[in-house]
């Protein structure tokens, strides 16, 4: 049995995660859970697997026994150091994160990576761990895809192809992406995901996340990372070897498949949830070059990472802000990029080796969005 962690079990990736372990009782047991604000839901899971450790967001600091009988209220910290976890799953957004994967790599946990803002924020210091990364297992469809088509190969890598949908206004004007409403900008073509993932896939904030992402897990230039749109979304990315020869890694639209792929890696079983890929129901794959003129984000986003130092955190955290304004309403679609390269511009950037750096600059930034966008 294998001790298992999941912090953010009630968003989209969390709920799913939870899918995959319900399919492998003889394989997984829930050490502990931490939600975000729905607490309700987090009851409802708690009362389901019983783990020993909760955490919830709070501010007055109290207990959890009240709510959740039976479990011990801890600090996502110290929960993923217990004695008893062999895993655990990363599933929230944004910088919260951070702390509890450096814990946990600390501690020589395995991490099941799906919020890839944390190597955005802090690449540099995973990396300077050392062995880090051999313990990060990505979640993420796009860089588990490379990750898969990577196994038993002497990784004599000439170039890695990650696939973008395009997002829901692949082919509007671009005259019209400025009256664009979030209720447009939710309606993922291909995926469902959270809110924030769902904004960041319109803007393609996403995929320059994930192009850092990649750089980091698997120690590859800057120049031999590509992306490409590929609406269908069934191949999910590509790697080119030396030799010429490429694989890739194909399958219907479904987060279970990576999250299931590093629970149990290097086990393949199957589960209730497959849905083996039918060519012939999808007639046909399509690929295009991405227009970065239109996707201002991807270009404020690579920029800032090849920059370096805490210009990621700060940029991490500005989208955060612009997102979040975006979906209240007070900014416009395009207001999103513009407000993340004021922040990035006006940042300047300190070192980036610690975990206090990280957050200050993060701290910093979300100061700086608010106070840009005048709220």
């Amino acid at each position: 049995m294998k001790g298992i962690v999941v912090l953010g079990s009630t968003g989209s990736i969390g709920r799913q995660t939870l899918d995959v372990i319900r399919s492998f009782p003889d394989r997984f047991t829930l050490v502990g859970l931490a939600g975000g604000s729905n607490r309700s839901l987090l009851a409802e899971q708690a009362g389901e697997f019983r783990p020993a450790l909760v955490w919830y967001q709070t501010e007055d600091g109290g207990t959890a026994s009240s709510t959740f009988p039976g479990c011990r209220f801890v600090s996502m910290e110290e929960m993923v150091c217990h004695p008893d976890v062999d895993m655990v799953v990363v599933a929230t957004t944004g910088a919260a994160g951070l702390g509890p994967t450096l814990a946990a790599l600390s501690a020589g946990k395995s991490v099941a990576l799906a919020n890839k803002e944390v190597i955005v924020m802090a690449g540099e210091l995973i990396a300077q761990r050392g062995s880090g990364w051999d313990n990060i297992l990505p979640v993420d469809s796009e860089p588990s895809a490379i990750w898969q088509c990577l196994q038993g190969e002497d990784h004599s890598v000439s170039r890695l192809i990650i696939t973008a949908s395009g997002g829901p206004f692949r082919t509007l004007p671009r005259s019209k992406l400025g009256s664009v409403t979030p209720e447009e900008a939710l309606r993922h073509p291909t995926w469902q995901m959270g809110k924030k993932i769902t904004i960041d896939s319109a803007t393609l904030m996403n995929k320059a996340f994930e192009v850092i992402e990649v750089r980091w897990l698997f120690n590859m230039p800057w120049e031999k990372i590509d992306v490409v749109v590929h609406p269908q979304s069934i191949v999910h990315s590509l790697v080119e070897f030396e030799d010429g020869s490429i694989k890739a890694q194909l399958s219907y639209p479904d987060m279970r498949l990576p999250i299931q792929y590093a629970l149990l890696h290097p086990t393949r079983l199957p589960n209730g949830h497959r849905r083996g890929l039918d060519l012939a129901e999808v007639t046909a794959l399509t690929f295009e070059p991405l227009d970065i003129e239109r996707h201002p984000c991807f270009t404020i986003a690579l920029d800032a990472a090849r920059a370096g130092g805490t210009y990621p955190a700060a940029l991490n955290a500005a989208d955060q802000v612009a997102v979040e304004l975006f979906l209240q309403k007070r900014i416009g679609f395009l207001g999103i990029p513009s407000l993340v390269e004021k922040v990035v511009n006006s940042h300047s950037s300190g070192s980036a080796t610690s975990l206090d750096d990280i957050q200050d600059a993060d701290a910093w930034a979300r100061r700086r969005a608010l106070e840009l966008a005048g709220v």
